[in-house]
């Protein structure tokens, strides 16, 4: 369970993948080797003996919040806090006890696509790890305590979270984007739809959705492939090849672009979240659209921060991001400033994002952040969760295993006829969703809260 906000969703969320999938071929050094077990479960694995350690990241796709049932919103959300509380033979406090005489790090969480988990222990714990990891995906107990201690814990998240101005922007912003579609729904439920789930729902998750075929499977640190294959049917083996249930989500699409929602809160600060359509993952403009962005506003030195931060002073932080979903792309930016400066920020927001979709960037200004972008990812590939957590990301977006090695090209490739293009096919302010959380001098609503 996870207290990461939205822009970081983006690892199932989205950010943290976009950022994850674009690192530089100073990574190619991971050599990542396919392991089949005998029962045929796959996983991809980098090894490495320098720490003894070792990293598993799963991913089971279609699995996210997006796919709740209708009234129990916030399902995944609850099960990722359980799985770990009790399984087997071992209730709550057993497990949890396991756990931390092992020195053992086990949580789950969900985004909206995919629901995933993530295991590090040292390697001469590993079996019992994985033994952990089987039992809370095949056998979790769904104790009425524990139900109810996590319920709980959720429900006061959930109070403090309904404060929150970055969250009930958030929330706001994809309701307006997406009444109709389960994207627009909040990801951590309501207290009311919270308060109703059962371990009868819990198990009703396990059963729909940890399943073999939708699972992807990263394993990085000190492990053999001989070791791994084996281990792969103990831990994995149990589950259920297909669900008896399946559920397809329908494709996405934006309802409240061109819209102005402001909601009054008396702070000092508005908090202002603006967006449109974007790309997909597997859109052929991808690589220029993640470089395009850096230029608008994903880099410290990009034309939103210089424009509004630097230049004027208007806010501490400005930024734009790509979130690409399974069913549509969206990009998204977000800037904070005092109440009386929100109608000039968003101004000049509007008028960067007209003038890249007009103006050609230059070569020198390309070639910059060309250089950022296949230099800096590797200082942070710093532990084998992060690597496996790579090796699921490759998997989920089926971009094959030797992309560490052709991802620069791809980045290099961009030309400033590329930008050009891919702007004026995505930039349009006049398109733009705006929530503003606040009491923003200037800005008109033009739409209502539902």
């Amino acid at each position: 369970m996870s207290g990461r906000n939205f822009p970081l969703q983006a690892i199932g969320g989205a950010f943290f993948l976009a950022c994850v999938l674009l690192f530089p071929a100073a990574a190619a050094a991971l050599s990542i080797e396919r392991v089949v077990s005998p029962g045929g479960i796959e996983a991809w694995l980098a090894r490495d003996t320098s720490v003894p350690v070792v990293s598993v990241e799963i991913a089971f796709r279609e699995s996210g919040s997006a796919m709740d049932p209708n009234g129990k919103e916030g399902l995944a959300y609850l099960a990722s806090g359980l799985l770990d509380e009790g399984a087997g033979d071992l209730d709550s406090q057993a497990f949890r006890r396991a756990l931390e005489e092992n020195a053992i790090t086990l949580s789950f969480d969900t985004g909206r696509d995919a629901f995933t988990g993530s295991l590090k222990t040292l390697r001469k714990n590993h079996e019992t790890a994985f033994n952990l990891l089987r039992l809370a995906l095949s056998t979790p107990r769904f104790d009425s305590e524990a139900v109810k201690r996590i319920r709980n814990q959720v429900l006061t998240m959930l109070a403090y979270r309904a404060d929150d101005p970055n969250t009930i922007a958030q929330r706001a912003w994809l309701r307006a984007m997406f009444p109709d579609h389960p994207y627009g729904q909040p990801r951590r439920g309501t207290a009311a739809s919270i308060k109703a789930m059962t371990a009868k729902d819990l198990r009703g998750f396990v059963g729909r959705n940890l399943v073999r075929e939708k699972l992807i499977i990263g394993v990085s640190g000190d492990i053999s492939a001989a070791e791994l294959a084996p281990l792969l049917d103990h831990v994995f083996g149990a589950l259920p090849q297909r669900s008896a249930k399946a559920f397809s989500l329908e494709k996405a699409k934006v309802k409240g672009e061109g819209k102005t929602l402001v909601i009054e809160k008396p702070i000092p600060q508005s908090i202002v979240i603006f967006g449109q359509a974007g790309v997909k993952r597997n859109d052929p403009d991808y690589y220029a659209a993640y470089v395009m962005n850096h230029l608008l506003g994903g880099g410290l030195h990009s034309r939103l921060s210089e424009a509004i931060r630097v230049d004027r002073g208007l806010a501490y932080s400005v930024y734009s991001y790509l979130y690409p979903l399974d069913k549509i792309g969206l990009l998204l930016g977000q800037v904070a400033t005092r109440n009386d400066r929100v109608e000039e920020s968003m101004r000049l927001v509007r008028a960067e994002w007209k003038r890249l979709s007009e103006e050609p960037v230059g070569e020198a200004e390309l070639r910059d952040a060309k250089t950022y972008l296949t230099g800096a990812f590797p200082l942070t590939l710093d532990s084998t969760d992060r690597v496996a957590g790579v090796l699921v990301a490759i998997q989920q977006n089926d971009l094959g295993i030797d992309y560490i090695d052709r991802r620069n090209g791809y980045i290099e490739a961009v030309t400033v006829e590329d930008i050009a293009r891919v702007a004026r096919r995505l930039l349009g302010p006049e398109k733009f969703c705006v929530v503003a959380v606040g009491q923003p001098k200037g800005l008109a609503t033009t739409a209502t809260a539902d």
